[in-house]
């Protein structure tokens, strides 16, 4: 499952391919629309959830209030079934959508962090990410990533930074869990189901707030 863009996407994934996959894209409705999708996704498959053996949830980068329904919900899962919980980077699921799509590398990965900035990182191809994620204004970049294609929203809402974008806009939960299980095929180790925050929350405790206490 990924809640880290404004898609909401959860998929069921037998260890050979994906068997059922439910995505909406809403960015106000993570908390309402994951767990229904979750049903629907387990209805489609025929199976009941204590038939579910790992969990793989993207991490992010994101914004905090969309990535953390995604990440708690995973956890919670994780603990009641008392089944592995994977974290994988979400603009990592999104290149290797990319990929399946045709795309071949090198190219880049960007999806929209609000505050007319995205979430960026680039790719030898679909498996290979160069460096770390990173948030920066897309005129900021747009040179370094001249000439490359750009996948996902932040290159759809930025054309003038990102002339050559290409599909899809946002994440496949389909396309995280077959790179999951690629991976663990292959015995490499996925992250740890923490949010990847490249900057504070919007929302903050204010400054030099008073304390009123009663008497």
């Amino acid at each position: 499952m990924d809640t880290a863009t404004p898609a909401v996407t959860v998929a069921l994934h037998d260890g050979a391919s994906v068997i059922a996959s439910s995505g909406q894209v809403d960015a106000r409705r993570h908390g309402e629309l994951l767990l229904p999708a979750v049903d629907r996704v387990l209805a489609e498959a025929g199976v009941k959830l204590d038939a579910v053996t790992g969990v793989v949830v993207g991490v992010g980068p994101g914004p905090y209030t969309g990535l953390r329904v995604g990440l708690v919900t995973a956890a919670t899962f994780g603990s009641a079934l008392s089944v592995p919980v994977h974290g994988l980077c979400t603009l990592d699921g999104l290149a290797y959508a990319a990929g399946q799509g045709g795309l071949e590398g090198p190219f880049a990965v960007a999806t929209d962090a609000r505050r007319k900035e995205v979430y960026w990182a680039r790719y030898e191809d679909a498996r290979t990410r160069t460096g770390v994620p990173a948030v920066d204004r897309p005129a900021d970049i747009a040179a370094e990533l001249a000439g490359l294609p750009v996948v996902g929203a932040g290159a759809v809402l930025y054309p003038e930074a990102f002339p050559d974008a290409r599909g899809p806009e946002h994440v496949a939960a389909g396309a995280l869990a077959a790179l999951a299980a690629e991976r663990l095929a292959a015995g490499q180790e996925l992250l740890e189901p923490r949010p990847l925050y490249l900057r504070r929350p919007d929302a903050q405790v204010p400054k030099n707030y008073k304390v009123v206490t009663p008497k």
